[in-house]
């Protein structure tokens, strides 16, 4: 099987590095890939949101499967291009995509499968945004309705910073809070099957103790040993399931993985989001302790051959991932400082480095190229084992004023 891998982040290299352990996959292309993906395969350029680039791209390298990465191509409708030509897709079409690219359609379809979520507003005025912050109350939760790179989420008690925010979206949706922690779960879809992968949790603020401002995700950990060993099997059957079945209904099949950001409330699991892709970090760990082959896993999905009763193998142990991001991120980050320590950050027993935002300067260094630089991941026995691999392979990597945070895993036990 050849796989072409859509994008250049951290998830990007975390799925081609799963891929190559894929006895079936005997050609790994990335557009545009990183430095890190170019070892395990081909890197080639293109605008990953031009659909008939991404489409004549793909016959070039004969890809019997393309694996959308970033949720913009998704959006911008690049799977729709693909399967119209025939070409095998992991990734929803442009109408599924906007269960991410549109918080309001989100809440629309879940109200309609009877999901539990947060109660919100649509807000398009600042009359409409300062009645709806006056309805909920603080803690204030403001979401921009279109893609905002992770970013587009403020929660705060400041209801004049929950306004600013609202005022810098053409529309935004304003909802509850929801209490408890959080947790990511990933669901593949067939757009008829859906099969749960292992659950994660991700930390998107900032800086420890979950301060400072939103991020893309600063890390990681898999498996989580506090979840109830009935939480993955409720929300299938109360989330999953009835939203595929909802956009079958509108004539929109859900073709690729939808992502189920949840809060874990004293009433029970609430859906946070949905995402149309693999979340990043949460990918770096879920992926490293699956045994199912990847590649033939991905084209059931894309092809609509997911087995009713399909279920997946993971390997014991488990996975712990920690950002390392440039100065200044996430609000201007610094890029084209000169990174070293990779390879001895890998000598470390039980980790390993995953590229997200690099580049190469002239022939051998290796430069920032984004907020997110890099994904250090350590595996062990057990959560506390593999945050030490992890941390220990961190403390080798050098990069003027990389910012990190310590507290990733803190606390999680050994059990799981």
């Amino acid at each position: 099987m050849k796989v072409l891998v859509l994008g250049g982040g951290g998830r990007e290299h975390a799925l081609a590095r799963a891929l190559s352990r894929d006895p079936n996959v005997v050609s790994l292309h990335c557009a545009p890939g990183n430095p890190g993906t170019s070892a395990l395969g081909e890197n080639h350029v293109v605008n990953v949101t031009d659909p008939v680039a991404v489409r004549e791209l793909a016959g070039r390298v004969r890809a019997d499967l393309v694996v959308i990465g970033p949720e913009a191509p998704l959006v911008a409708g690049v799977a729709d291009e693909l399967r119209h030509y025939g070409v095998p897709c992991f990734g929803p079409d442009s109408r599924a995509a906007r269960l991410e690219g549109s918080k309001s359609f989100a809440k629309e379809v879940m109200r309609a499968a009877g999901v539990p979520t947060a109660s919100a507003r649509t807000c398009d005025s600042p009359a409409q945004v300062r009645a709806a912050l006056e309805e909920f109350g603080g803690p204030y939760v403001v979401k921009a309705d279109g893609l905002a790179s992770g970013k587009g989420v403020v929660v705060t008690e400041d209801m004049a910073e929950a306004e600013q925010h609202a005022s810098r979206h053409e529309k935004v949706v304003i909802e509850e809070y929801l209490d408890g922690p959080e947790l990511s779960l990933f669901a593949l879809s067939d757009g008829t099957n859906a099969v749960p992968m292992l659950p994660a949790q991700d930390y998107k603020r900032a800086l420890d103790g979950d301060l400072g401002p939103n991020t893309g995700g600063m890390g990681a950990y898999a498996p989580v040993p506090w979840v109830p060993d009935d939480l993955v099997d409720q929300v299938m059957a109360e989330v999953v399931r009835p939203t595929i079945a909802e956009m079958a209904r509108r004539d929109i099949p859900y073709q690729g993985v939808l992502y189920v950001g949840l809060a874990l409330t004293s009433s029970g699991p609430r859906v946070v989001e949905f995402n149309a892709r693999l979340g990043d970090p949460e990918t770096q760990v879920v992926l490293d302790r699956l045994a199912t082959p990847l590649g033939g896993l991905l084209l059931a999905t894309a092809t609509g051959g997911l087995p009713p009763q399909t279920t997946l193998e993971w390997r014991p142990g488990a996975a712990v991932t920690v950002v390392v991001s440039a100065d200044g991120y996430p609000s201007d980050p610094v890029t084209g400082d000169l990174v070293t320590g990779i390879s001895a950050a890998e000598e470390v027993a039980g980790a390993y480095v995953l590229h997200a935002g690099t580049a190469w300067s002239g022939a051998h260094d290796i430069t920032t190229a984004g907020g997110r630089v890099l994904s250090v991941v350590g595996t062990g026995a057990d959560v506390p084992t593999a945050r030490a691999s992890a941390y220990a392979a961190v403390e080798r990597i050098e990069l003027r004023g990389a910012r990190v945070r310590t507290d990733i895993a803190s606390g999680v036990g050994a059990e799981g």
